[in-house]
């Protein structure tokens, strides 16, 4: 039942009888009663004004007379002004919860076999480091987004591109070789991704010292610092050698290619680590050395087709000055791919592999032009979502300085910061003495859920467009707009129904006409029934954050509740069971919205 839909309906009926006229459903703007005034959904009179051809105020009340005849989930009416406020029946409200209680999922859709396929990139790494504070945003925002189109009755495929080639693999491929002395993430306790990451740095600080001598010895031969630089930083032996070993691994040389593999799969097993803790996956991981021969063939026959065309000097280019852009590179002159043709062999993969209805890719709003453009070629090439792709595009996320150190000294670790927050949500936790009367392995289980709840909660409630601060310390906060208040509550609401478990007091199944709702039951009742509305506008906007934000406040409106009225020791059996119901499903809604964030719940706290 959808208390707001029926009546829409009705007043569409009230509006044919009373002024002879049809009016669309888009006419009827019902919304939420303002607290001041007595009602629980107000109807604006203000489009009917000129069918009606009466004031606003008899307008109103001509309208709440024929809804308070003809419709039943009206109790009474009244008028202020231009605006008809309705009080729902007692049956109604009931008949609403019961319909909540019944439905395990209530608010999300299930997918069918003709609902659309969408297909969501993120993570997207580079197998030369481990995954920073930046990569947790985007793997966060694309797990939810994931779990949110899926909620909206939608088929989905996460998916991963992994970089895995290019100079930048090489240059950890060759400090390895100079230095490493065959050391492995067994032979010393580190992780893949960081081991690998280790000698990406290694390299960069010899390169660094190479270039520091080379440029002061080309400055005292008599070159300007800028003239010196340049030549020091495409002279410097390390540079060479990086470059040499990239066209031994493009010529598919079998000691460069077996070097190669034997490091990805060092960081691979890293990486898996490190999303296993974050609590995300992938359906199919693509790898951009299968993908960029793809887009190179891709780009040749767009050539044959006049799609694109070649400059003198060999290379490949997109025009695309009627669409307001510029010209875009393709191919270099000497037939090497760029990230564009990457990208574009990749989706021919893709679309092959799946019948895609939406491609949503998230990635950081520095690739805003390039996504402009893959939209513009992708469509040229054929693809039939080329045009309408979707560039999930987020900000930068930064932390406090000096609230975390890095391995680099610049970029904050993924498995550091998860460390961290597991951590600090420990220590909290007993302070607050949270932990008491509970064993070693359940004070293990609920630090990290608490702790991972927090950082995911606080990076998603933010609309995801905007650059924000992620500061450890508020984050895990037992009370305000943070995970850890959500799942309190939760915890809270379990306890309660443990406590009525035990009490052998059974929670019925439906509630009929003989229970009563109060005021604050029916605002309970109502925000729930805002979770389906909730998770329809994410999915139209892509945004986790407006789940978020729905999970806190029915959170907040249950505490208030909980503070006002009593459930275990309320006045009569009637009230304790349908208070019970109500925060059953209070419940239930509020591990399944956090479950849209990619956040668990935990039964203690």
């Amino acid at each position: 039942m959808n208390i707001a839909n029926e009546i829409s309906n009705a007043v569409i009926k009230a509006v044919k009888e009373l002024y002879g006229q049809d009016v669309p459903e888009k006419m009827v703007q019902l919304q939420k009663t303002k607290k001041e005034f007595e009602g629980n959904l107000t109807l604006v009179v203000f489009p009917f004004l000129r069918i009606s051809k009466k004031k606003p105020e008899d307008t109103a009340q001509e309208i709440g007379q024929w809804l308070a005849a003809n419709d039943n989930n009206i109790a009474s009416f009244n008028v202020v002004k231009g605006f008809l406020n309705l009080v729902i029946a007692q049956h109604a409200w009931l008949t609403l919860l019961n319909g909540i209680n019944a439905d395990e999922k209530f608010g999300e859709k299930a997918a069918t076999a003709d609902s659309p396929l969408v297909m969501i990139e993120y993570s997207s790494p580079n197998t030369n480091k481990p995954l920073h504070l930046g990569h947790v945003r985007n793997n966060l925002l694309g797990w939810s987004l994931a779990q949110i189109m899926e909620a909206n009755g939608n088929k989905v495929v996460k998916t991963n591109i992994v970089n895995d080639r290019g100079i930048h693999i090489c240059k950890s491929m060759l400090a390895w070789l100079k230095w490493g002395n065959g050391e492995t993430p067994e032979s010393s306790g580190k992780k893949g991704d960081h081991l690998i990451g280790d000698y990406y740095v290694a390299f960069d600080k010899h390169y660094r010292e190479e270039v520091k001598q080379l440029k002061a010895q080309y400055m005292a031969e008599g070159m300007d610092e800028e003239a010196a630089e340049k030549k020091a930083k495409d002279e410097a032996p390390l540079i060479k050698e990086a470059h040499a070993m990239l066209v031994k691994w493009e010529n598919n040389d079998p000691e460069v290619r077996a070097l190669w593999q034997k490091m990805n799969s060092w960081v691979y097993a890293g990486f898996d680590e490190t999303y296993k803790a974050l609590g995300v996956g992938f359906d199919k991981i693509y790898y951009e050395s299968q993908t960029y021969l793809k887009g190179k063939a891709k780009v040749e026959e767009g050539l044959e087709k006049g799609l694109f065309f070649r400059k003198d000097d060999n290379s490949v280019w997109a025009d695309l000055t009627n669409e307001g852009l510029d010209q875009k590179l393709l191919l270099r002159s000497d037939g090497t791919s760029v990230y564009m043709t990457q990208d574009i062999g990749t989706a021919e993969m893709r679309f092959q592999d799946y019948p895609i209805d939406k491609m949503i890719y998230v990635v950081g709003n520095e690739q805003n032009y390039h996504f402009q453009v893959l939209s513009i070629l992708l469509d040229r090439l054929g693809f039939k979502w080329g045009k309408e792709l979707v560039h999930f595009s987020y900000g930068m996320v930064e932390l406090p300085n000096g609230k975390m150190k890095s391995r680099e000294g610049t970029v904050v670790d993924a498995d550091d910061l998860i460390a961290e927050m597991v951590a600090d949500a420990r220590k909290t936790s007993e302070e607050l003495g949270k932990f008491n009367d509970m064993t070693e392995e359940e004070r293990n289980n609920v630090a990290r859920i608490v702790g991972m709840g927090a950082l995911k909660y606080f990076i998603l409630k933010v609309d995801a467009r905007k650059n924000m601060l992620f500061n450890p310390a508020e984050s895990i906060d037992f009370n305000g707009n943070t995970g850890p208040f959500i799942q309190y509550t939760y915890a809270r609401i379990r306890s309660i129904l443990r406590k009525a478990a035990g009490q052998n007091i059974s929670i019925p199944e439906a509630l009929d006409d003989t229970y009563a709702v109060n005021q604050k039951e029916i605002e309970l009742i109502q925000k729930m029934n805002e979770f389906g509305a909730a998770v329809q506008q994410a999915g139209k906007d892509y945004s986790p954050s407006g789940i978020a934000n729905y999970c806190y406040e029915l959170t907040k409106e249950f505490n208030q509740f909980y503070h006002d009225y009593s459930i275990l020791g309320a006045d009569s059996d009637k009230e304790k069971a349908l208070r019970l119901v109500i925060a059953r499903n209070v419940a239930k809604i509020l591990k399944n919205g956090m479950a849209l964030l990619g956040i668990e719940m935990p039964e203690r706290m």
